[in-house]
């Protein structure tokens, strides 16, 4: 990646020691503050806008589905769009910028939605998992499991 910081901003940014910090109405929801190593590992000025996207990215895709029960998985809509809700099914980057969701909408069409790291939003949301599925499906924790290996 290219060194080159044109603001003060960017710079802040780029030694900023990766922190996460919650603060929920319901004082027994669990606040997620850990960054595990494989996040933290890597200095952020050695990764891309999308590799520090994916990486947390993951890291709530799989809180999120901590808070689940076994007749739901994980799906995302997306702000300012009429893409829908996608249920997810994997999730990519491609350096140095471009951030990709691959999954089906609620008709059961394959899609993949390929984002900009700048324009990215989304929302999380709960989705009853396939009927012909035994259990439901968990790919926040394939996907860490993968970052853990990188």
């Amino acid at each position: 990646m290219d060194d080159k910081i044109a603001t003060s901003a960017e710079a802040y940014e780029m030694d900023a020691l990766p922190r996460r910090h919650e603060v929920h109405a319901d004082p027994e929801t669990p606040a997620n503050t850990e960054v595990p190593v494989a996040v933290t590992g890597t200095p952020l000025r050695d990764k891309s806008p999308a590799q520090w996207a994916y990486e947390r990215l993951i890291l709530y895709i799989q809180n999120f589905e901590q808070t689940l029960d076994a007749e739901h998985e994980v799906a995302m809509g997306f702000a300012g769009g009429d893409a829908g809700v996608i249920r997810i099914e994997g999730l990519g980057y491609f350096d140095p910028d471009i951030v990709t969701f691959y999954g089906s909408d609620g008709a059961g069409a394959k899609t993949q939605l390929i984002q900009h790291v700048s324009q990215l939003s989304v929302i999380l949301r709960a989705l009853p998992k396939e009927p012909e599925q035994v259990e439901a499906k968990r790919i926040g924790f394939r996907l860490a499991a993968d970052l853990e290996k990188s």
